[in-house]
């Protein structure tokens, strides 16, 4: 593997590169909907993560919704 290669990104990274707010990372972390490790007293997304979280279907409607 190159060594050029990013394996893991920040939670900040990866929160830019997903154009959301670093709390919905962290909360996507905390729900286990997004891989990550724990390095240190550091958290970090793998890329394959990131790469797989967006290949999943998200539901887009609020759950809160009530039927009218």
């Amino acid at each position: 593997m190159p060594d050029n290669v990013v394996l893991a990104v920040s939670v900040g990274e990866a929160a830019r590169r997903l154009g959301v707010s670093v709390r919905t990372i962290a909360t996507l972390v905390a729900r286990k909907e997004l891989g990550s490790r724990k390095i240190g007293r550091r958290r970090v997304i793998p890329t394959r993560a990131l790469e797989e979280f967006l290949k999943r279907d998200h539901s887009t409607e609020p759950s809160n919704i009530r039927n009218q």
